[in-house]
């Protein structure tokens, strides 16, 4: 197992004071069989009241209640995790790749409905005529070998850009413009995904580089999709493969909007908005445990 400590600050500035409604933060990971939350600490400025939810999708959201002006706003989420070994596969037992076109059960059939409908129904037509330039489904037997292609596709064809501008490019602009932000990226891909019938949905969170290890990147997006008798599959369009240890969730949903890691209005004239800068840092870290392999203490390596 290896432990890693991630920070991230968030920070919004304003001319002069202004009021703060409600902001939404979705930074916690999704917890599970290969990840586990050891710390987590948020400190948030001005004065505030918070209160932790799940959303629909099951991530969990803390909800920033502010009781002061000021002209600083400013988040800072400090994680310590721990991420385990892969859990063992029977060697004995074939791997049974989906085959595509995709069946679902009955169970299923109405869960993954909400992930197989478009966000931008006016592009679709346009994002099914530039996937099939290059991929014909009708010669892939293999779903999950269709998603990879399609995931290549955008990778070889769309220039990554890191943009600040708030929200996300629709399908049409990104392949308009041939370049966009990793949100921008994993956008058109679970876009891509639906118009073949895969449930697709947005991804948000941490990657460990070498950006986030110097502590100047942002938050990271990718989109998964789901097979079925495998489940949730991640596919990182900004660098053209399967997601790994690398990637860390934060939060997913059926649209890019559902997961923006800071989220929230202020009260006063647009003019005294000055920006807003984000800074993460992603650091393997070695954890001091107790016998019953709790954390002690832990530092950076030499």
């Amino acid at each position: 197992m290896r432990y890693l400590k991630i920070t991230h600050e968030t920070t919004y500035r304003y001319a002069s004071p202004v009021r703060f409604g409600p902001h939404r933060i979705v930074l916690r990971p999704r917890e599970g069989h290969d990840l586990r939350v050891e710390e987590m600490t948020l400190e948030i400025s001005p004065d505030h009241d918070l209160e932790w939810s799940r959303d629909v999708f099951g991530n969990s959201v803390a909800t920033a209640h502010f009781f002061t002006t000021a002209n600083v706003l400013q988040i800072t989420s400090t994680l310590l995790l721990r991420q385990m070994r892969g859990f063992p596969r029977r060697l004995d037992r074939p791997l049974l790749r989906p085959a595509y076109p995709l069946q679902f059960s009955p169970l299923e059939e109405f869960i993954v409905a909400a992930y197989r409908s478009s966000v931008f129904p006016a592009d679709a037509t346009g994002v099914a005529e530039w996937m099939q330039q290059e991929i014909n489904p009708r010669f892939f037997l293999d779903a999950e070998a269709l998603a990879g292609a399609i995931n290549q596709k955008i990778w070889r064809s769309i220039r990554y850009r890191r943009r600040e501008e708030k929200g996300v490019q629709t399908p049409g602009e990104t392949l308009a413009a041939g370049s966009g932000s990793c949100r921008d990226l994993a956008t058109l891909l679970m876009e891509c995904l639906r118009t073949l019938g895969f449930p697709a949905r947005f991804a948000s969170g941490y990657l460990d580089c070498p950006a986030s290890v110097a502590g100047v990147a942002s938050t990271h997006a990718w989109a998964e999709a789901y097979l079925p008798e495998i489940g949730w599959i991640g596919f990182d369009p900004t660098l053209g493969t399967l997601t790994s240890r690398q990637h860390v969730v934060t939060g997913v949903s059926n649209h890019p909007r559902g997961v923006m890691p800071v989220s929230g209005t202020f009260f006063g004239p647009a003019s005294v908005y000055l920006g807003m800068q984000v800074a993460v840092a992603v650091l393997e870290v070695e954890v001091v445990t107790d016998s019953k392999e709790q954390p002690v203490s832990f530092k950076s390596p030499a």
